[in-house]
């Protein structure tokens, strides 16, 4: 197999000498030519999943509220059954290193996973070349469209597409503003179009972004703009699995006739139709070797499968492989065996710790949070009939989603006592302040900083408790 090699197209006059090269390339439009097979079903199953999961769970409600949604001005986060807070970020930290390490993993082992099947951009490009295609038509079609002077039937077509296009960005702009905003406060929004300017702002601005990225910019956005392209290659290594194109196979290409012996003629089975490449999203040519703009969709791999059985000749001249398999000539099976190599063992085991750690977290998560506030302003105050009084604050958070009442208790010192209010009620998925007198004999501590704590117990749970650990301070 062949290192990752740059694709280069002609930058226009005047052209490079042999021992120049051109900077700025000129894009060349791609029409992409529409095409079926396993890895297409794949790629399609992936776009329906993650789009039913996108657009359909701002809809779900969850104990009479939306099921999902990151709501900024209250600053809580529902998940389902879950309410987490701005002092959860621990669990997002958790979850963004998981992330990066199943990226990692997935890649060592088959190359460009995320980019070819569940990438939004690949998604929403997919989607959008779908539209193109119902209302412009096939590929011989739109190049035909391309290449006519401006009439009304392309001024239709062309403005229908268009049309749609938007339409599709600005539901998906509004969608993605659902997640942070109340969806049906939003609808109510729309209906009267009294949208608030910074939602109005981001549905315009997340569903132009949509409108360009898959619309208009498609391969450049991966070739140019995406990081992951050019770090891919230090992810790889001889036992990656990525799309490649068998030379001993293949080579010399050439065209012939159906059932003619192309081997006495010296020529291998790739018959040079160039389907390959006008179905590939990034316009490269895969049998040039690995280059790393492929996003390892396997569109290739479809297409050249139903050449090869149009030929009759046999199915994987393009396929997924290694670069040891292809040197070595192993079948799947070895390949498979040396998925499991010191490099995905270290990402699988990382992953896997803290996969058990988040698990963790949140399985042993309380629903009770108590933030513990000695007033500064008066350090200690001695009362008339010669007891100590230092005044606290407590920051009560009730973290689930029905109103609870809570017992406060105090120890840590002889005789220590709370005077005023020793219950609180808090409302559901809120928090509640109480401001609390605590008061000891003169000779209970020493002069200075002494140890207190406070206790907390939800009187309809003996489980829910949290012991916070303060100071109380005695005069000299």
């Amino acid at each position: 197999m062949n290192s990752i090699v740059p694709q280069t197209q002609s930058a226009g006059a005047p052209q490079p000498s042999d021992d120049q090269e051109n900077l700025y390339a000129a894009r060349k439009k791609l029409q992409v030519r529409s095409v079926k097979g396993v890895f297409a079903n794949w790629r399609w199953a992936l776009v329906w999943i993650t789009q039913i999961i996108f657009y359909g769970l701002p809809w779900l409600v969850w104990n009479d509220r939306q099921a999902v949604l990151f709501h900024l001005t209250e600053r809580k986060f529902y998940l389902f059954g879950w309410v987490f807070w701005p002092q959860d970020v621990f669990y997002l930290t958790i979850l963004l290193i998981i992330c990066a390490y199943a990226l990692f993993f997935f890649t060592a082992i088959a190359g460009r996973l995320w980019c070819g099947y569940a990438c939004p951009q690949t998604v929403y490009t997919e989607i959008f070349m779908w539209i193109e295609e119902k209302i412009e038509g096939d590929r011989n079609a739109r190049m035909k469209l391309d290449k006519a002077p401006m009439s009304g039937r392309k001024f239709a077509l062309r403005g229908g597409k268009f049309g749609a296009w938007a339409l599709f960005s600005l539901w998906t702009g509004f969608t993605f503003v659902a997640y942070f905003s109340p969806l049906q406060e939003l609808l109510q929004a729309a209906v009267t179009f009294s949208f608030g300017p910074w939602e109005l702002f981001w549905i315009l601005f997340y569903g132009a972004f949509t409108y360009i990225f898959a619309g208009h910019l498609r391969e450049q956005v991966c070739k140019y703009m995406c990081p992951y392209a050019r770090f891919q290659g230090v992810m790889f290594d001889p036992d990656t699995l990525v799309i490649t194109y068998d030379d001993e196979r293949g080579e010399p290409r050439g065209a012939r006739k159906k059932g003619s012996d192309y081997k006495a003629a010296g020529k291998g089975d790739c018959i040079d139709c160039g389907i390959c490449v006008q179905v590939c999203p990034t316009g490269i040519d895969i049998r040039n070797g690995l280059q790393y703009e492929c996003i390892g969709c396997a569109a290739c791999i479809d297409a050249c499968d139903q050449v090869m059985d149009k030929m009759a000749y046999p199915r994987g001249l393009i396929r997924y492989s290694t670069e040891n398999a292809m040197k070595k000539h192993w079948g799947m099976r070895d390949i498979l065996v040396h998925v499991m190599r010191p490099r995905t063992l270290i990402y699988s085991g990382i992953l896997a710790a803290f996969c058990a750690a988040l698990v963790w977290g949140l399985a042993t998560r309380s629903t009770l949070r108590v933030d513990v506030i000695r007033d500064r302003a008066t350090l200690a105050t001695e009362l008339a009939d010669g007891n100590i009084e230092n005044v606290y604050r407590l920051q009560v958070m009730n973290m689930t989603e029905g109103p609870r009442a809570f017992r406060i208790g105090v120890g840590g010192l002889d005789g220590v006592q709370i005077r005023g209010t020793e219950r609180i009620e808090v409302a559901a998925a809120t928090t509640q302040a109480v401001t609390l007198q605590v008061v000891v004999p003169p000779g209970s501590g020493k002069p200075g900083a002494n140890a207190l704590y406070f206790e907390i117990n939800a009187e309809d749970d003996e489980s829910v408790a949290i012991r916070e650990e303060s100071t109380f301070l005695m005069p000299h």
